[in-house]
């Protein structure tokens, strides 16, 4: 058999087609596709592209369609062409998805809104219902014979940069599939298994749901933004084996009184990631779904997922850890690790810096590379922050403290102030800087802590005499997706320093959360 490292990403789409042509592939919306018919789809989708790119396959593709059957036909039909995708989010603001667009240089844009779509400022491919049923009963078209290699970008993701603008991470389909080698052989699904596929698209655990499920001849079934809301009748009604979401989930389903034990009898796998799973979150979800495995899983979207804890046997004799939270235990294979202590030496305690089959080259903005790698040899260990060529032994920084103790990581938080809000990785910086350019400010600060709903969410903090915080908050509704809205800002005449001469970030979310 081919190795994972010497196919892409599309291969395992495709052989299962060939494999299991009856069986079901997706399930969103109404629509129910073997994937027999969902390969009809992409191919006539992905032909509509070559002829709306002038004759040739389009280089990136930005997808801006929801859970619909054009985004995840188009995530297909653009890797079918060898092409890279890339998802934007119809829940960001224009400004933000045109920044993306930009700094992707896309293409073409796959729609199902083409009057949204154009806001993005580039070619427009409306895949509307009734296209899309034509592709499904016509016949196959002719398609340029280009085809990916393994060196070349499999998708690109954007996440929240801190010097104001979304930081572009681009992953070769050699790492992701060397992920997707380890992640199907250890959450068995195959013909008959139906895995969820919560994430939205620009978020990288929607890669592992995809492709567990369509590696392996399984069904992917997306939820409506309803079904998301109540897990339990989700699971159950649409008879999922498989689960993967933020652990915030549970929480939700906790607070609305609906994760009883015995209720998700069916579930075999539940995989949580994004954010600290909770011992007091993981057993309730264990109780709830007695017969499934649950996994915590721990990577940056710049390693493709590469830690994972498992918790096994009865929840009365789960391990505790200091912090409160579930470990994210030992890397995959091939992914190595360092822990360095803030002088450089290796130590228990400190940051994890990360190497291997699965980080990524660097970020499509080589200028955001600075400060990010790290080389460590015999004569101590160097940030790298001039132009530097990317090699195999760079290790990533990934600015989160852990802790290693019985052969196991405990994540202890974050160096910088990159916070997880519902899952999403965000950097504070952006939203500060983006809140100092509003008239009349003149400082800015963004912190995360506990809402009064139990969930983390962020609030803010500015001084300036000529600040109308009000107009504030809602020029950032325009340039930022709603979990980077801080759900308050409040006007200081100074902000609080430390010893150091710092604003003191402790004392404002002590303050701002009292």
């Amino acid at each position: 058999m081919t190795s994972p490292r010497e196919v892409v990403l599309y291969d395992w789409f495709d052989r299962s087609v060939m494999a299991h042509p009856a069986r079901t592939a997706l399930e969103v919306e109404e629509h129910v596709l073997t994937y027999a018919e969902l390969a009809r789809v992409v191919r006539g989708l992905a032909g509509a592209l070559v002829e709306c790119h002038g004759g040739t396959a389009p280089r990136r593709v930005g997808l801006l369609a929801g859970r619909t059957l054009a985004a995840y036909a188009g995530y297909l039909a653009i890797l079918c062409l060898g092409s890279t995708p890339v998802p934007l989010n119809v829940r960001f603001p224009p400004a933000r998805n045109a920044d993306i667009a930009a700094a992707a240089g896309l293409d073409l844009v796959i729609s199902t809104d083409a009057e949204r779509a154009a806001e993005v400022g580039t070619t427009v491919y409306e895949a509307s219902p009734g296209r899309l049923a034509e592709f499904a009963h016509g016949p196959a078209p002719e398609l340029p014979g280009s085809r990916a290699t393994p060196d070349d970008f499999a998708y690109i993701l954007f996440t929240s940069g801190s010097t104001g603008a979304p930081k572009g991470v681009p992953l070769q389909h050699r790492q992701v599939c060397a992920f997707l080698g380890h992640v199907i052989a250890r959450y068995p699904a195959g013909p008959g298994a139906r895995v969820s596929q919560v994430a939205e698209l620009t978020f990288d655990p929607s890669v592992h749901d995809m492709f567990v499920a369509w590696g392996t001849g399984a069904a992917l079934v997306v939820p409506s933004r309803e079904e998301i809301l109540a897990p339990v009748d989700f699971v159950n009604r649409r008879r999922l084996t498989h689960w993967f979401s933020v652990p915030s989930v549970i929480s939700t389903a906790l607070r609305l009184g609906e994760l009883a034990p015995g209720d998700m009898p069916g579930l075999r796998w539940s995989l949580f990631s994004g954010e600290p799973l909770t011992w007091k979150q993981a057993r309730a979800w264990q109780e709830a779904a007695p017969h499934s495995t649950v996994d915590n899983i721990y990577g940056p979207t710049e390693i493709t997922g590469c830690y994972e804890y498992r918790l096994g046997g009865d929840p009365g004799s789960w391990e505790t850890t200091g912090n409160g939270t579930v470990p994210i235990g030992s890397p995959y294979p091939g992914t190595e690790y360092l822990i360095l202590d803030p002088e450089g030496k290796p130590a228990q305690e400190g940051e994890l810096l990360l190497r291997g089959v699965q980080r990524f080259p660097g970020y499509l903005d080589p200028a955001q590379n600075s400060g990010r790698f790290m080389t460590v040899d015999d004569d101590g260990a160097q940030v790298l922050r001039r132009p530097f060529e990317m090699t195999d032994e760079i290790w990533y920084r990934t600015g989160d403290r852990v802790l290693e103790e019985d052969g196991r990581h405990v994540h202890l938080g974050r160096l910088d102030h990159q916070v997880k809000i519902r899952g999403h990785r965000v950097e504070v910086g952006e939203i500060e800087e983006l809140i100092r350019t509003h008239d009349g400010i003149r400082e800015a600060v963004v912190v995360a802590g506990e809402g009064a709903d139990g969930e983390r969410e962020l609030r803010a903090a500015c001084t300036g005499a000529g600040a109308d915080t009000e107009q504030v908050l809602a020029r950032l509704r325009e340039r930022l997706p709603d979990y980077m809205i801080p759900r308050s800002l409040v006007r200081f005449d100074e902000l609080p320093l430390n010893f150091n001469g710092k604003i003191d970030r402790t004392i404002l979310e002590q303050v701002l959360f009292c």
